[in-house]
């Protein structure tokens, strides 16, 4: 059994799980999320604080692999419509910088034109300085997805380190070359 798939979730004050056959659906302040879980699980609610992951046949080979990742997704939902998940960015070279227009994040990063990148329904976004972004939403996947999408259009270069990374990321930079020796 998985260990991971074992736990119980604790569903706290505020948000609402209901369980559908194979559809879940949470609700709470910070917005609702639906998922379809795997057909080899099945979701039993102990009262409206717990929530239990179960194998429908817990002899086949299929209950290995899907217990402890409806567990994690299913958990992922509810910590998201609760406290919700946030992802920074930061822009770092000359001339780099992000602003808001509308529903759309124009990124300045070197090219001969700006970037638009639109923001997917669901998710806020907030430009604190001119480099700085952040990403914040209910959905963990969406989060890092779309964080993952506006770091891909200039990924930091390991010679000056240049480019869009996450806020907590370390690049390491490469020496350049040496003087040439006669």
């Amino acid at each position: 059994m998985s260990r991971i798939g074992k736990k119980v979730i604790e569903i706290p004050a505020g948000v609402d799980v209901q369980v559908q056959d194979q559809l879940v659906t949470v609700k709470g302040p910070k917005g609702q999320l639906q998922r379809t879980v795997h057909a080899s699980m099945r979701l039993e609610k102990e009262g409206t604080s717990l929530l239990h992951i179960v194998p429908k046949d817990p002899e086949s080979r299929d209950h290995g692999k899907f217990h402890g990742l409806v567990r994690s997704l299913v958990n992922n939902m509810v910590i998201g419509v609760s406290e919700g998940y946030t992802k920074s960015l930061t822009l770092i070279g000359v001339g780099y910088r992000a602003a808001l227009q509308g529903n759309d994040l124009q990124l300045t990063l070197g090219f001969s034109h700006p970037v638009v990148h639109a923001i997917p329904k669901g998710l806020q976004v907030q430009v604190e300085k001119q480099t700085q972004v952040t990403i914040t939403g209910a959905d963990k996947e969406l989060v890092g997805q779309t964080a993952a999408n506006i770091r891909a259009y200039r990924k930091p270069e390991p010679y000056h380190g240049k480019g869009v990374r996450y806020s907590d990321e370390q690049i390491i930079t490469k020496v350049g070359k040496a003087a040439g020796k006669k």
